[in-house]
């Protein structure tokens, strides 16, 4: 199997355990709600129209709609298997989730503008991430945030250490006991160290058209190793 290419079909197998699993991870959660309000998003999303790109069994659904409880927010994942997880939980009639590649937004009715775009885990996941990046940006109201929050590593040698032991000795081994398949959690924690250093992260925001772009990391053990790449649509 390309593990990459097929990302989100290897997350069906484990869907059901998946928010146990990240739940074992102190500030999942909070992080994820960390970076919705990084966004800065008015007046509790009144009269906003959101996309969850990657939205998974809902946990970023739930961050965003925490920070802006009063917008449409669209959730899009291309795993079967993660949205009838995040469909069975209880959601105001504001949420939507549709199955769907990232890439294909528009083959499935999904068009813009939006008001922002949450993409959480999901960048460092993609073949082509500078034509999803670059998508992003026209599906953007002029000014609008995107907000990227993902795993970088390689700027930063204390981070990379911390992350390599905690995969190796915790995620891993936990996966596997969850879903009897560690094949998925090896490739993270590999994705991981391959995907940029948060500069040229924010160098690939700036080369697709994003004004404004900037980061900042996250509290805890994750400091350094989980990050919010915020960007605006110029």
């Amino acid at each position: 199997m390309n593990v990459r290419r097929d990302v989100p079909v290897a997350f069906d197998p484990g869907a059901k355990s998946y928010d146990a699993l990240v739940g074992a991870n102190p500030g999942y959660n909070e992080h994820l709600r960390l970076s919705a309000e990084r966004m800065a998003l008015p007046d509790g999303g009144r009269g906003l129209r959101l996309l969850d790109a990657g939205c998974g069994t809902g946990l970023s659904t739930a961050a965003l709609l925490s920070v802006a409880p009063h917008a449409e927010i669209v959730a899009v994942d291309g795993s079967a298997g993660m949205l009838e997880q995040a469909r069975a939980k209880d959601w105001p009639s504001t949420v939507r989730f549709v199955h769907s590649y990232v890439e294909q937004l528009s083959d499935v009715g999904i068009e813009g503008p939006f008001d922002g775009i949450l993409a959480a885990y999901l960048i460092r996941n993609l073949d082509d991430p500078d034509a999803t990046l670059a998508e992003f940006r026209k599906l953007l109201r002029p000014g609008a945030p995107l907000a990227v929050h993902e795993y970088s590593v390689r700027d930063s040698p204390r981070a990379k250490i911390t992350w390599n032991a905690v995969s190796t000795a915790i995620i891993i081994p936990f996966g596997k006991l969850r879903t009897g398949d560690a094949s998925l959690y090896r490739y993270l924690r590999d994705s991981v160290n391959r995907f940029d250093g948060a500069a040229a992260f924010r160098g690939r925001l700036q080369r697709n058209g994003f004004v404004n772009v900037r980061s900042e990391t996250m509290p805890g053990w994750q400091s350094g190793v989980v990050h919010t790449f915020l960007a605006d649509a110029p």
